[in-house]
């Protein structure tokens, strides 16, 4: 969902409800159909890599879904009513991540998990593993897999609230910290942005964003047993808070080096490495220029003695990075990202198409009729070399 809730005045909802209601029209009047985007080969005279004909390849897919209990009209004043109601959003999910054929699905914002997400997609011949969100948040992220073609062999979640403990002074005493995280708490329920949750000063109060992320091996079956990690995660979203942004994807980055490196030892294998998911960072912001160079621009002392792994965006390897994976009228841009290790046995050989800035099916912005979600899927094929 957009990270800036705007408070639009009565002209500009029009405004931007014709805008959208014009770009959804068509001749016939009929409603239009869900967008089911597919993937592009990576164009050969760039990336020297195995063709697809000679390579076992695999495809993996980043999808905040936008959980349902963030879907309000007041949010969302730009899209038509009946896109936000659950009854038409869900289907249209499930049908473009079907449609989408992924080996692996790494799903952000998904809430319904129990009730409605795991049995439904679990019935394409999938399994899958879930990290609901701290606190009294109803989201999280998923990692759903092909169980035909891939074996889970270790998974471990990770909670970015664990940081407010790794920073606080050894004098603050409990019953401080207590007292913080029920500021935090309160404030939460009552709908406040976190500059009002308490103190932003207290490290305790400021880094307990109820964020979480989820990282698993899968051995594949067939046609040789490779290893590969993956990790998905769902970064804060408030861009004045860009230092508790920098520390959540510190912690995971060395969080996914030492969950290789016990990987590697305990399977005596070398695992190839993608890490996926909503970072809510643009491309070339402090927390996008760690993620890419590997932590040698930032270094994170209190994360890890070690250099977390160097890691390339998938689009941005292949193709560039694309103009926008979140789309509203309040903010258009990049936040989504599929991020890999060039030199550790895999390398993309397709990615999932996104649309133009002036296509028609995002004027006026998300969700639509033929998005379903206020972020766009990305996604990546990538070969085992």
């Amino acid at each position: 969902m957009p990270k800036v809730e705007v408070m639009w005045s009565v002209i500009s909802r029009r405004v931007s409800r014709k805008i959208c209601i014009r770009s959804m029209s068509t001749e016939n009047n009929d409603t239009p159909t869900p967008v089911y985007p597919k993937f592009v080969p990576v164009e050969q005279n760039k990336i020297t890599s195995v063709s697809k004909s000679d390579a076992f390849t695999f495809r993996l897919v980043s999808y905040n879904i936008l959980a349902q209990a963030y879907v309000k009209s007041i949010v969302f004043p730009h899209s038509p009513s009946p896109c936000l109601k659950w009854k038409a959003r869900s289907p249209i999910i499930l049908d473009v991540v079907k449609s989408l054929d992924a080996d692996i699905l790494c799903l952000q914002e998904l809430d319904e998990y129990d009730k409605f997400y795991k049995g439904k997609i679990e019935q394409n011949d999938y399994s899958s593993i879930y990290i609901k969100r701290s606190g009294k948040k109803l989201d999280g992220c998923g990692i759903f897999y092909k169980h035909d073609k891939l074996e889970l062999v270790i998974e471990e979640k990770i909670d970015y609230n664990d940081l407010a403990n790794l920073v606080l002074d050894e004098s603050s005493s409990v019953e401080q910290k207590e007292k913080a995280l029920d500021t935090n708490n309160k404030g939460a329920e009552k709908g406040k942005t976190a500059r009002d949750l308490g103190d932003p000063n207290d490290p305790y109060v400021r880094l307990k964003r109820d964020c979480v992320g989820i990282m698993a091996a899968f051995k594949f079956k067939k046609p040789y047993q490779h290893y590969v990690i993956v990790a998905n995660t769902h970064i804060y979203w408030d861009p004045e808070w860009a230092d508790v942004k920098l520390a959540q994807v510190k912690y995971l980055l060395s969080r996914v080096a030492e969950f290789k490196k016990m990987v590697s030892e305990k399977f005596e294998c070398t695992p190839s490495v993608v890490v996926a998911g909503d970072f809510n960072s643009v491309p070339g912001d402090k927390v996008y220029e760690y993620i890419v160079s590997g932590g040698s621009a930032f270094p994170a002392p209190e994360c890890s003695e070690d250099l977390p792994m160097p890691l390339c965006s998938v689009y941005a390897y292949t193709r560039g990075e694309p103009k926008s994976t979140n789309c509203t009228p309040g903010f258009t841009g990049t936040l989504d990202y599929i991020l890999f290790s060039p030199s550790e046995g895999i390398e993309p050989v397709a990615y999932l198409e996104l649309p133009e800035a002036e296509s028609p099916d995002i004027i006026g912005g998300l969700p639509n009729y033929y998005h379903p979600s206020d972020h766009l899927p990305i996604g990546a094929e990538f070969a085992v070399v």
